[in-house]
């Protein structure tokens, strides 16, 4: 190799001689490096860019290029991907499931141990706090979510828990599983927090599942008097209102003939009094037509009348023989 002289200070020092000289190999070797830049970013990624190990950019889906390495690398997370982690159990290849006690079993607020499973869903919203800012997303993800669930299960009694709160528990779960997330900087949304499965543990299974038979019967005979009540009590209403009206028009009926019988006795009494006689024989003839109607009725007349009348028959067409008196 060629050598050169040059003088450092008082001394001559020799230093190797480049003569470096542009070849087509070069360049071809050049180019072919600068063709490994190019890279694609799938449709639902981006590409996150570090120039030595230092993030500088973020880049769209599509065809790219940055400067090979070892000065530029690229990340391409899945920001739309949709991500899934399992709390208490573990689905295994063949379909089936196996219980991690270590994370299902926990205390509620009044001191009974629940079992509970659930699946956290998420995604990626900011690839740069995802990628730089933690440590093991998947990892932090689970335990955040498995925290969570523990506290809010808590702070809720087991009848709520096993029944009518778990969607409240869902709910406040996703809100601190998402508020733990925003605090550590990790970029991740929380699409669903889902309960799988909440039940009592094994040991005592048996109890709890007679007690909530109980509460199933309890309410199926409430709501069969509940159903009793509604049927009975529109009937009941509609008979009092069947009776009220049959009062109403039989009131209106003894009304109309009192006032009837009142003014019939108003007339009758004005008859009376033109003509006494006549009145009280008529009234008591007629009285004794309706007191005695099938009987045959001789009239004799009053011997101080003056007057001598043929036997008067009042049953007239009928047969004469009856009894006379």
């Amino acid at each position: 190799m060629a050598t050169r002289r040059i003088m450092v200070g008082d001394q001559e020092v020799q230093i190797p001689d480049f003569n470096f000289k542009i070849t087509p190999v070069l360049v071809g070797l050049i180019v072919l490096w600068l063709a490994t830049g190019v890279y694609i970013v799938g449709p639902d990624e981006v590409g996150v860019v570090r120039t030595f190990g230092k993030f500088t950019r973020v880049v769209q889906s599509g065809l790219n290029w940055k400067f090979p390495a070892p000065i530029e690398t690229v990340d391409t997370p899945k920001v739309t991907e949709v991500k899934r982690i399992e709390i208490g159990f573990r689905t295994l290849k063949n379909g089936q499931y196996r219980t991690v006690e270590k994370e299902s079993l926990m205390l509620t607020g009044d001191e009974n141990i629940v079992d509970a499973e659930m699946i956290v869903q998420y995604k990626i919203k900011d690839p740069v706090s995802y990628l730089f800012k933690i440590v093991g997303p998947e990892l932090t993800v689970r335990e955040a979510a498995e925290a969570s669930l523990r506290t809010v299960v808590g702070r809720n009694k087991i009848d709520e828990t096993l029944t009518t709160g778990k969607f409240t528990i869902q709910e406040e779960t996703k809100n601190q599983l998402q508020s733990i997330l925003d605090k550590y900087n990790s970029g991740i949304h929380v699409v669903a927090v889902q309960l799988q499965d909440v039940s009592p543990p094994k040991e005592v299974l048996g109890a709890f599942k007679d007690v909530a038979s109980a509460k199933e019967d309890k309410n199926r005979m409430v709501n069969q008097a509940e159903g009793y009540r509604n049927d009975i009590i529109p009937k009941a209403r509609g008979e009092a209102e069947a009776m009220i009206r049959d009062a109403e028009g039989f009131k209106e009926s003894r009304i109309k003939r009192s006032e009837g019988d009142a003014a019939k006795f108003t007339t009758i009494l004005k008859e009376y009094r033109k003509a006494k006689s006549i009145t009280e024989k008529r009234l008591y003839l007629e009285t004794m037509e309706k007191v005695l109607p099938d009987i045959e009725k001789i009239i004799v007349p009053d011997k101080n009348s003056g007057n001598m009348l043929n036997l008067l028959n009042l049953n007239t067409g009928k047969n004469a023989g009856g009894k006379k008196s």
